[in-house]
């Protein structure tokens, strides 16, 4: 009797780990993929089998497993998916992903797609906008340079101030407007419009900052121009690497607290309006008057950032130089062949890593 009870305790435990188990597998396999919101547009065709719209979704990212959709839906009596073209994102998960399925919409075959991609200045900006839309490029860099309009938006955002509207800023909104994938009804789309979705983008991803911010003593502009230098300098090979960021911040933030130029190249040709990152800077051009130019010898720079932005910028590059890392480093120099980043505490051993990859980055 004792062994009987023994086999039944011991089956028990492993009915129940197999359970346990299971139930967690499956929860893994119909949750969210990654936290991305990246925005991913899926063609649903009329007539399509729950079968072909799984497979669909696993091959554009969007779930783990097709199987389990399949047990997803068979348990949940799911027959109701309504042909469409939706935008869905790898951290909504099958549920989430369902819902939308089965709630439809309506599809649109005036929409147009603009994909901002991060570095890009507010010239770059308006290129593709111009090229997407109805909108001339003139008029665009013209509202980012409209005072009026500006002030608008500084009384609807909590994280814009008067600092874009300080005598030599080249352009208002410049690291502003956060970089995403965006959808717009029709080329008609107004500026205004284009701004605001960008604008609302970049409150979601700033408001979970915003007490963090409040009592760091720095400003949102003061940040977000930190966040633009070190998404020039710092984005190479940061999924190999993602402390090089920080790191680019801390050597800036070092420089700041030691009243030190930043000595950012990336900032001279910003000054310069060169967007070409291959063309080679002179000693005349690196001495360009400019409260964006950092490379200046005369001391005017020390200690400071440029007056703002010069591009558009990541959330990497925003928790960066929100949390750099704690180090010594004043130097870095990175290899354009390999893009890996070297960070140094001396001067020393920066000229010998800059003079050993002089022929890599030729100059640059």
């Amino acid at each position: 009797m004792k062994t009987f009870r023994n086999i039944m305790l011991c089956v028990l435990i492993l009915v129940s780990t197999f359970i346990i188990l299971a139930c967690t597998v499956y929860n893994y396999k119909i949750g969210p993929v990654s936290d991305s919101e990246e925005e991913i547009e899926v063609v649903i065709e009329s007539g399509a089998s729950t079968s072909q719209i799984a497979q669909l979704l696993e091959d554009k990212g969007l779930i783990r497993d097709k199987d389990f959709f399949l047990i997803y839906a068979k348990l949940f009596e799911v027959n109701n998916i309504k042909a469409s073209t939706y935008i869905l994102k790898p951290n909504m998960g099958v549920k989430k992903i369902v819902e939308v399925l089965q709630e439809g919409n309506s599809y649109n075959p005036d929409q147009i797609t603009i994909q901002f991609i991060e570095g890009l200045n507010i010239r770059q900006v308006a290129e593709m906008i111009a090229d997407k839309t109805t909108n001339s490029y003139d008029s665009i860099i013209a509202k980012t340079e409209d005072k009026e309009y500006l002030k608008t938006l500084i009384d609807k955002y909590w994280f814009l101030d008067e600092s874009i509207l300080e005598d030599g800023i080249y352009y208002g909104l410049e690291g502003y407007l956060f970089p995403s994938t965006y959808y717009f009804n029709n080329e008609e789309v107004g500026i205004d419009d284009i701004f605001t979705k960008m604008l609302d983008q970049m409150d979601k991803v700033l408001t979970p900052y915003k007490d963090e911010l409040t009592s760091s003593g720095k400003t949102v502009h003061e940040i977000l121009t930190m966040a633009s230098m070190i998404e020039k300098e710092g984005a190479a090979n940061t999924k190999e690497n993602p402390d090089v960021r920080k790191n680019v911040a801390s050597v800036f933030y070092n420089r700041i607290s030691r009243n030190m130029s930043l000595g950012s190249d990336v900032t001279t040709r910003y000054a310069l309006k060169i967007d070409n990152p291959k063309e080679k800077l002179n000693s005349t051009q690196y001495q360009y008057k400019s409260p964006y130019n950092t490379r200046l010898t005369d001391g005017s720079m020390n200690g400071k950032l440029p007056i703002g932005p010069i591009c558009g910028v990541s959330k990497d590059s925003i928790e960066a130089a929100i949390h750099p890392t704690n180090t010594d480093y004043i130097y870095f120099v990175a290899n354009i062949a390999t893009k890996e980043t070297f960070f140094f505490n001396n001067s020393q051993d920066f000229e010998k890593k800059k003079q050993e990859l002089s022929s890599v980055n030729q100059g640059l």
